[in-house]
């Protein structure tokens, strides 16, 4: 492995763990926010505080994860695995959440997010479990 694809996985690793961050504090924001009354200053605090989550941290981390996963997926001749191809399934459903979550965000900030705390304690945990399975992937890549 080059130093070029050191640096291109050290940028992979980094911007997983940005995305994966947000991915896990953005519902526990929705959890709170859920229980704010409309229009509230708290309400509007969470509001701010999930736009720019979402804005500044978790989208860029999600383009950079995939450009670069793409990239060194591709540098490295992992296409054919078939492990590789279970993660990109899972990467696929955090993007589809991530994007739930955005329309979350939009929901609060127009203040007509319906869903009680509890159904955003249960949404916690999605990422949780895909992460795990991504990680289990590609560090045992069973197949």
């Amino acid at each position: 492995m080059g130093s070029f694809d050191l640096l291109l996985k050290v940028l992979h690793i980094v911007a997983v763990i940005s995305w994966m961050a947000g991915m896990l504090y953005l519902p526990r924001l929705f959890v709170y926010h859920a229980d704010c009354e409309r229009k509230s200053a708290t309400s509007e605090q969470f509001k701010v505080m999930e736009r720019r989550l979402l804005k500044g941290i978790l989208t860029p981390a999600m383009i950079v994860v995939w450009a670069s996963g793409l990239t060194l997926a591709w540098q490295l001749g992992y296409f054919m695995s078939g492990w590789l191809h279970a993660k990109l399934a899972l990467v696929l459903l955090l993007t589809g959440l991530h994007g739930y979550f955005a329309g979350r965000v939009r929901a609060f900030a127009e203040d007509r997010e319906s869903h009680k705390a509890i159904f955003f304690r249960f949404v916690n945990e999605v990422p949780t479990v895909i992460m795990i399975l991504i990680v289990f992937l590609v560090v045992v890549q069973p197949f």
